[in-house]
């Protein structure tokens, strides 16, 4: 299934700013959210093809909104690859148990990011 419409989730402005420039410039259609509550919500009545998900977020973090999607009927097939600071290999292998179908640690390289979408 091709990739068309993608989830960025992020706290961060300028993050959120950065991988939708570079998105958008690609074609694709973004849709943002500022922290796990609201990626869960808008996931849901979205239904995008992809989640980028940050982890160090207030409230609901990453890694809990990653396994929340994940595991819940409605949102199950949506793949999600972790964007975050975090790039400790135990950091990488929580992320991936949580359901996550990949993980990049920041600062995200467009060109990387964009295989890996192109590669779904």
């Amino acid at each position: 299934m091709p990739v068309k419409k993608i989830l960025v989730v992020d706290d961060s402005p300028t993050e959120r700013a950065f991988l939708t420039e570079i998105l958008t410039k690609a074609g694709y259609q973004i849709v943002t959210a500022e922290n796990g509550e609201e990626g869960i919500t808008k996931a849901k009545s979205e239904h995008p093809d992809l989640v980028l998900m940050d982890v160090v977020m207030p409230g609901l973090n990453g890694y809990q909104a990653t396994r929340t999607l994940t595991r819940d009927e409605d949102t199950k097939n949506i793949p999600v690859i972790v964007c975050t600071s975090k790039g400790q290999e135990t950091d990488k292998i929580w992320g991936l148990r949580q359901g996550a179908l990949d993980y990049l640690v920041k600062p995200v390289k467009a060109d990387e990011l964009l295989a890996k979408i192109a590669a779904l």
